[in-house]
């Protein structure tokens, strides 16, 4: 093991009263070391000041509350799935996730930084005995500081993207889990530099296979301008998520994924890769899953976000 490895494993150690342990048996300490020392990382970086700013305290501070307070991982049976199921964009599952992305060297000088915060809502609608009707709304809360110029700070709002999937019940006869439909980018940012100014419509897919704790599969959208300022610039995007995930006994999540966006009318592609751990818990009668990811954009348009990035998430479950 390396230096540094071994030095995580003593912190870890410690977090567990000093036992030594293997890490994936207490994922909730893991979670805790590494968004710890993701948290320290990012303190260094050029613009880390904007982490500061009030939204960011509440959201660590909710986290930090639920790695401290939900430290019982979900022992019974009948939740089993859950993990799984959020594994499963087009599952029937009434979710709250909320999730803090931290990107910043955005500008000329690589002294922009954004700190976006989505709250992505997903509600399931059956339509009869063979088919789900499956909502997933992203409505983002931004703060950013020198985007898109030095100098320029702005807080508020995004543009809203609503995507709809119609889904079947069951899984095909060779176990593929697949959902379609329409998804609408509706202009709901509070500052002109915060959204499009733009109305949008598009097709959205996903198709998926579970095979016992594996999830794989991808998630798609393309999206097209159709109405708003006519000053501002035009959208033609299509959007590519490949993703796979591991369950572990213990609820556990492990997951890699990618959200490319191609932008059609610059020619450029902007690339980021994800690598995750997320753990379900429970919180009195509440079912939560928290988790931290770091995020490396391995391209980006000019003046975008570059090198690595931070993600934590903290979702509120409603199972039936």
């Amino acid at each position: 093991m390396t230096r540094s490895g071994r030095s995580a494993q003593r912190l870890f150690d410690q977090s567990n009263n000093g036992k030594s342990t293997d890490w994936l048996d207490c994922p909730v300490s893991v979670y805790n070391l590494i968004t710890s020392n993701l948290i320290l990382h990012y303190s260094s970086f050029n613009g880390a000041a904007a982490i500061k700013n009030i939204t960011l305290r509440i959201y660590f501070a909710v986290v930090t509350l639920a790695a401290l307070f939900l430290s019982s991982t979900v022992a019974a049976q009948d939740e089993a799935d859950l993990a799984q199921k959020l594994s499963n964009p087009v599952a029937a599952l009434i979710s709250v996730p909320i999730q803090m992305n931290y990107d910043n060297n955005y500008g000329p000088n690589d002294d922009g930084t954004i700190l976006r915060i989505n709250v992505q809502p997903v509600v399931p609608i059956s339509l009869g005995d063979d088919w789900n009707l499956i909502s997933r709304t992203i409505l983002p809360i931004v703060d950013q500081n020198d985007v898109p110029f030095d100098g320029y700070s702005e807080f508020g709002l995004g543009d809203t993207v609503q995507s709809f999937f119609f889904s079947p019940k069951a899984p095909t006869s060779s176990g593929w889990i697949w959902g379609a439909g329409p998804v609408l980018l509706a202009p709901t940012a509070t500052d002109q530099f915060l959204g499009s100014e733009k109305w949008g419509i598009g097709p959205t897919a996903v198709v998926l296979k579970q095979q016992g704790p594996w999830t794989f599969g991808a998630l798609a959208n393309h999206i097209e301008s159709f109405a708003g300022a006519s000053d501002r610039a035009d959208i033609s995007a299509t959007f590519l998520q490949p993703f796979v995930s591991y369950v572990t006994p213990k609820r556990t999540t492990y997951s890699f994924n990618t959200e490319s966006t191609y932008d059609w009318e610059s020619r450029r592609w902007a690339v980021p890769l994800n690598v995750g751990v997320s753990q379900l818990l429970r919180m009195g009668d509440q079912l939560v899953q928290i988790g931290g990811s770091v995020r490396y954009w391995v391209t980006a348009p000019d003046n975008g976000p570059e090198g690595w990035a931070l993600r934590l998430t903290f979702t509120l479950l409603y199972p039936k």
